[in-house]
């Protein structure tokens, strides 16, 4: 789920990392007493041991919840069927572009019976802005053909069932199955891969193989949190091109520090969203959501995922 606008909104106060003193500096950019000593990336740091590694990762993971305790889906959804949609179409997007496209899309077929009877062309005409709207469009009428044929009409709630489906993949399948029955995964997109592998968790670069680590170091009831913490972070401070390193509440975790920028005045300007007092992705965001919400489709107010 990738992006391409700015921000050109966002007179809200962003919100505090609170833990800035734990990134190892005092004020003024000195090392703070007791501050563990990080080499720069590549410097030859110690090998760490299969049992720090894990301590570590679910230190972060703990460290995550406090910066983060309203982690959550950012595609607005309703119900199974919703969410499944949604995250169809957020491949090769923003989440944002999807659910400033989505209440359109539900207006016109809130059900797998009406969308899987859409005309081609309409739908595609709806859900263009999300690009690859062509494609999009035969996963949305495959899928809901084949919720309306074989599962009368309701979202399964079993991974076998939901990969099954036309466009739907263990990602997709992971993301409906933990934020709409319930049941723990581990969603492994851009961001988390990307993660994960910053902060030296695993080496895997395929998606599957990311998780099946992942999952043998966290209990399998934090997978579904530790998936929205990890998407949290990776879209507000931790970037794909410059990671915030200055402005980060685990940089004192992080083997990778110094990847990114590490003047904290630098650092706090790369911050997005509620972190850096813009509009969140969400039209309809959790009520525990510190934010403001997104603006409708044609308002400015964007920023990249």
């Amino acid at each position: 789920m990738s992006g391409k606008q700015d921000s050109a909104m966002g007179e809200q106060a962003p919100i505090d990392t609170r833990n800035a003193a734990k990134s190892g500096k005092s004020k003024g950019g000195a090392a703070a007493p007791g501050a563990r000593k990080r080499t720069a990336p590549g410097a030859g740091t110690r090998t760490e041991s299969r049992l720090a590694m894990v301590r570590r990762a679910r230190r972060i993971n703990r460290e995550l919840a406090d910066v983060y305790p309203y982690a959550h889906p950012e595609l607005d959804f309703r119900n199974p069927f919703e969410l499944l949609v949604a995250t169809v179409l957020s491949a090769q997007t923003t989440d944002l572009r999807v659910n400033q496209t989505t209440p359109a899309l539900f207006a016109a077929y809130p059900t797998p019976e009406e969308l899987a009877a859409a005309v081609p062309e309409e739908l595609e005409a709806i859900i263009r802005p999300t690009g690859f709207f062509r494609a999009k469009a035969r996963s949305l009428l495959g899928l809901s053909a084949a919720l309306r044929d074989v599962f009368g009409g309701e979202v399964p709630g079993r991974l076998e069932d939901l990969v099954k489906l036309p466009g739907v993949g263990r990602k997709t399948a992971f993301v409906v199955l933990g934020n709409a029955f319930g049941v723990p995964g581990i969603t492994v997109d851009t961001h988390f891969g990307r993660l994960v592998r910053r902060w030296k968790w695993t080496e895997q670069e395929d998606p599957e193989k990311v998780e099946a680590e992942i999952a043998e170091i966290f209990p399998k009831s934090e997978w579904t949190m530790l998936s929205h913490r990890v998407i949290f972070h990776g879209r507000r401070i931790c970037h794909a091109r410059k990671p915030a390193c200055g402005a980060c509440p685990i940089a004192h975790l992080c083997p990778s520090y110094g990847e990114g920028e590490t003047d904290p005045e630098k650092a706090k300007k790369l911050l997005k969203y509620e972190m850096g007092g813009q509009p969140g992705q969400r039209l309809n965001p959790p009520a525990d959501y510190p934010g403001t919400p997104a603006p409708p489709l044609g308002t400015s107010g964007q920023v990249s995922a």
